[in-house]
Order: C-alpha cells, then structure tokens, then sequence
C-alpha cells in the first residue's frame, strides 16, 4: 500500500529524529519493548487504512506496544488536514484526544468545521472551548512542532512508521507491520 506524497523525490531511509516527550499523544505502556511512531494525515485515505490496521495491531498485541500518534497533514492535497488536526489537538485539552482521533477516521469524508463542531458536541466537549481552539488556531503550533519533527526524519508521505526509532519501509497491512514489531521485539 502506498501512501499519499508530501513532496517529490525518493523518501530516504532513516531514523526518527524527534524523540517521543510528554507533548505526544500515547497509547501503551512505556515499558513496552516496542515504540511505533506513525505520522498521519486525518483526510489522508491510506492514513484511514492504516488507522484500521493500527487497530488490529494493537488487539493482537495490548501492552507489548506503545503507539504515538504525530500530525503530518498534507495541506496541498487535503485541504481539511490542517484543520482535523486541530480539531484532534484542542479535544487533547479537554482530555478527549483519542476519542476525537477515533472519530476522524471514522468520519473522514466530514471533516469541515460544521462536523467538526457536530462532533465535538457528541463527545460531549465544551463545544464554546473547541470552536474558540480552533478559531484562534490555538494548537497550530503543536501541529507545526510534529510536522518539522517529521520532515527532520524524513517523512514525505502518510501513513509513516518508525519502530524503535527505525522507518518501517515495509507494506502498511497487518502482516507486515506484526512482523517487523515482533522482529524489533526480539531484537530489543
């Protein structure tokens, strides 16, 4: 599965740059032998495959994982990324953050600020709090922290993995990513 392109040329292969801190987004013990970093666009179509895939992932594997979710919208070609992130960033501050992550995938074909907003209000968030967040583009620079942090590693496209800190160059399917967590598994 290929994902969408940020920009020309070929990804080089490299290690992440920007290490995990308490300004990212985690799911998972921090005693897992097994980090995954995926940089994401929530309009990005692969990204909401992979999303399906993370899933799985995480089912089969629960607290033998940790998982980080960083922001890379890809604003030339997904004109409501930007926003969608923002949206996912200012739940972050009302403590709803995977919830709001969830429900953009789940919707992405709605990712307007009227959905937004409609789905701010069925996660049950100050919904005034949120609109003013993203009025203001309160969280655009959390944003902009994850996408320079992803361009320093390399990242040019969505979905992007890094496992234990190394790019996964592999398929995005089930199978490929269990694999290559399990072989980074062993190897730690």
């Amino acid at each position: 599965m290929q994902g969408d392109n940020a920009l020309t040329g070929e990804m080089p292969a490299g290690d992440l740059q920007a290490p995990v801190t308490t300004r990212d987004h985690v799911q998972g013990p921090d005693t897992a032998l097994v980090t995954m970093v995926e940089y994401a666009d929530y309009e990005c179509p692969y990204s909401r495959i992979a999303y399906h895939v993370i899933k799985g992932v995480q089912r089969e594997l629960g607290g033998q994982l940790r998982f980080i979710y960083r922001n890379f919208p890809l604003r030339e070609i997904h004109p409501h990324a930007q926003h969608a992130a923002e949206a996912a960033e200012a739940a972050a501050t009302q403590d709803r953050f995977w919830e709001m992550h969830d429900y953009l995938f789940e919707h992405q074909r709605a990712l307007d600020d009227e959905h937004l907003h409609q789905y701010a209000v069925a996660l049950g968030l100050e919904a005034e709090i949120f609109d003013q967040d993203l009025a203001q583009h309160r969280h655009a620079g959390k944003i902009e922290g994850d996408l320079r942090g992803g361009i320093r590693s390399g990242v040019q496209g969505t979905p992007t993995f890094f496992i234990n800190g190394v790019r996964h160059e592999g398929s995005h399917d089930l199978e490929s990513l269990l694999s290559t967590i399990r072989a980074a598994e062993t190897a730690s």
